[in-house]
């Protein structure tokens, strides 16, 4: 919708200049397609009258027809308020203004009967409505068939008129305007096969229903109708890069057959199995790999990366590893260091803390091609850090990185972009990862290595604390170690601090006889580090920090994980931090310290992480709970932009949206099809807002 749609709102008649300035501002809506697109967000059914006795509390809106016995002006000055008491045939109640007290005064007549509309509230005994809609009764609207859009507004815009009455007035122009210009945006084929209604019927049913089957359809359609666009734009971007970027082609295996014949120290899971030929028949297409592997902590992603590294050093090319932080690239290069050795392949490790000279020899080891592994921190993105033939990137949690840094890894390989492989340990929910890595293969790691027990996981209140100081004991004493997290208060760093240690100092009171290692974000790195490696060495034994270990340390020997003020945390932040336990054989506890009020909300999350260790139950708890744009941070809110479909409600429509692109690309590519028409127009007339997810892997 372009041309006619790009009207300014001002040009609408009952808006002009002064209102269009104040909806520009409150709602960020400038012309004709954008307010048509401003859809209600419920209706209210207007056919259903109450009685006043029929009433009760969590009601969110109801009409109620009632004669007005008397009107009272209350109190004074800003506490003035006008009073009408109303009744009907079973009962009384009260309908109170305390804004434009003067207007109603003058369109209200006490012994008429009026239909009221609000949500009604109960003190003591007694019902009341505050600021109601209202009009008079006659028999076209008492008899009335219609559902009541309801538009979200401002109290800046309802002061000028412009509640949902008004902004609804304003609506019923729009459409009528618009409606000759709307143009169909879907293929008969697509409308048919996935039984849509037209484009323009949905526009009118969704502002104005006529029948609950209507608006239901209306829904659906423009839901559909958001989700294939979205996903047509990602297919398409999948589709020029696979054919564009040409991939090296990494076909040799021996290498691997060596490490699986003679050095694999576990089997590896069915799920891992898959994943790497996934991986490997990316890597041998001479397409580029642009490959997402989620698996839950400690499900064995990095052994996966592994695997692809050395089918890359076994035909001829280097492999690089990028991590978030030093302590998660220093832990990545101790574990894989072990399995380099056993295949006599060099390895190296570049951090901020990497002194000169050892750099020089990293540089010219990459530059010859001798040093065939580099795991690293952004410090690999320096332009002096040149590989002879990097032909693999793996970049560990990859929404800690910015889109302009990876992009960097993509340039050290003139002769080819290298495959990608990112890994990420928080699981996402499919629709999201559908959305979001829409264009990126995805592979999911859903089993666990087997051996690992299950974390147990226990909420205890406040009131509990003197038990869990007991059972934290007696873990000690069979040589295990303990976390004590405390959780990060935003708006102050000194409230963190104080927080951290008034814990430390509680503990240290309560085991006045073990060690005790303290890290918080305000620590500088090398003291963070050597407390971090004291209890690596097992010389503390109990670790109280702030979320700064949320990535960070593997301590198979740490069995017990104590989140204090747990009801602070997201789901997705606790389930990391519980996975920094149950890296050994032994039986490993989370213990979620709460005060005993809760929000609903928290309740949830806490019971949530109590029921499940499942890493993807918890992301689609986590969806529902907090929606796309907080789960995934600003960066990409991009697919929040979504006006009526929502993710975590609409993933049916998702799948088949998704369907419907996919099926649509592979019989006509190019949308060259006469059929195809309006969709080619639609995706031309778009704005060019789509992000290139593949760019940023």
């Amino acid at each position: 919708m372009s041309g006619f749609f790009d009207t300014k709102i001002e040009f609408l008649k009952g808006v002009g200049p002064q209102r269009a300035a104040l909806i520009n501002k409150e709602l960020n809506i400038f012309t004709f397609g954008e307010l048509l697109q401003h859809y209600p967000f419920r209706y209210e059914d207007r056919t259903k009258f109450f009685k006043i006795r029929e009433l009760y509390s969590d009601m969110e809106s109801v009409q109620i027809v009632a004669k007005i016995r008397k009107l009272e002006l209350i109190g004074m000055g800003n506490k003035k308020r006008l009073v009408a008491h109303v009744a009907d045939e079973t009962g009384e109640m009260e309908m109170t203004w305390f804004k434009g007290i003067a207007w109603v005064q003058k369109n209200i007549a006490p012994g008429a009967a009026y239909v009221f509309l609000g949500k009604p509230a109960q003190f003591g005994r007694k019902w009341s409505i505050a600021h109601p809609e209202m009009e008079p009764l006659t028999s076209a609207n008492e008899k009335r068939n219609n559902f009541q859009p309801v538009y979200s507004t401002t109290e800046k815009l309802k002061a000028r008129f412009l509640d949902s009455k008004g902004i609804s007035k304003i609506m019923d122009q729009l459409v009528q305007v618009c409606f000759p210009h709307i143009q169909e945006t879907i293929s008969a084929d697509i409308l048919q096969q996935y039984q849509l209604i037209g484009k323009k019927e949905a526009i009118r049913q969704i502002h104005f229903p006529t029948e609950p089957n209507l608006l239901q359809r209306a829904r659906k359609r423009l839901k559909f109708e958001e989700f294939f666009y979205l996903q047509l734009r990602l297919l398409m971007l999948k589709l020029t890069r696979t054919e564009k970027f040409r991939g090296q082609i990494l076909n040799n295996t021996e290498l691997l057959t060596e490490f699986y014949t003679n050095h694999i120290p576990f089997e590896l899971t069915n799920a891992q199995k898959r994943v790497i030929r996934e991986s490997y028949g990316d890597m041998k297409s001479g397409k580029q790999m642009n490959r997402l592997i989620q698996g839950d902590v400690g499900s064995g992603k990095t052994m996966v990366a592994f695997i692809c590294a050395l089918i890359a050093i076994s035909s001829g090319a280097q492999a690089c590893l990028m991590a978030p932080t030093e302590i998660l690239a220093t832990q990545h290069y101790a574990g894989l260091k072990e399995f380099a050795d056993m295949m006599r392949l060099k390895i190296a490790l570049l951090t901020g803390s990497t002194k000169k000279s050892a750099r020089k020899i990293i540089h010219d080891e990459l530059l010859s091609g001798e040093l065939k592994i580099l795991i690293g921190t952004h410090a690999l993105l320096e332009d002096v850090v040149q590989f002879q033939n990097l032909a693999l990137a793996i970049v560990d949690e990859q929404h800690r990185f910015g889109v302009a840094q990876r992009a960097k890894l993509w340039a050290k390989n003139e002769a080819f972009i290298p495959h990608v492989l990112v890994m990420t340990a928080t699981p996402i929910p499919r629709t999201l990862a559908m959305t979001l890595y829409g264009d990126l293969d995805v592979s999911v790691i859903d089993e666990m290595p087997a051996g690992r027990k299950p974390i147990q996981t226990v909420h205890r209140y406040d009131k509990d604390r003197l038990k869990v100081f007991g059972f934290i004991n007696e873990e000690i004493k069979k040589g295990r170690q303990v976390y004590i997290v405390y959780p990060l208060i935003e708006e102050s760093e000194k409230m963190d601090l104080k927080n951290v240690m008034d814990g430390f100092e509680s503990i240290s009171r309560a085991f006045p006889n073990y060690p005790i290692s303290i890290v918080n974000g305000s620590m500088k790195a090398d003291a963070k580090e050597y407390e971090m490696q004291r209890f690596v060495k097992e010389e503390t034994k109990i670790m109280v920090a702030t979320t700064v270990i949320e990535v960070g340390v593997n301590v198979p020997n740490a069995s017990v994980m104590i989140i204090e003020n747990a009801e602070r945390f997201g789901l997705s932040q606790l389930h990391q931090l519980r996975g920094r336990v149950g890296r050994g054989a032994e039986q490993s506890y989370c213990i979620l310290m709460s005060k005993y009020e809760l929000s609903k909300d928290s309740r949830v999350r806490l019971e949530t992480m109590v029921r499940t260790n499942d890493g993807f139950e918890i992301a689609d708890v986590d969806l529902r709970l907090r929606g796309p744009g907080d789960l995934m941070g600003t960066q990409q809110s991009g697919i929040t932009d979504l006006l009526i479909a929502d993710l975590s409600k609409d993933a049916p429509i998702l799948t088949l949206a998704r369907d419907a692109a996919q099926q649509l690309l592979a019989n006509d590519p190019e949308l060259l099809q006469p059929e195809n028409a309006p969709i080619l127009r639609q995706i031309k007339q778009q704005k060019n807002t789509a992000v290139n997810w593949s760019r940023i892997s």
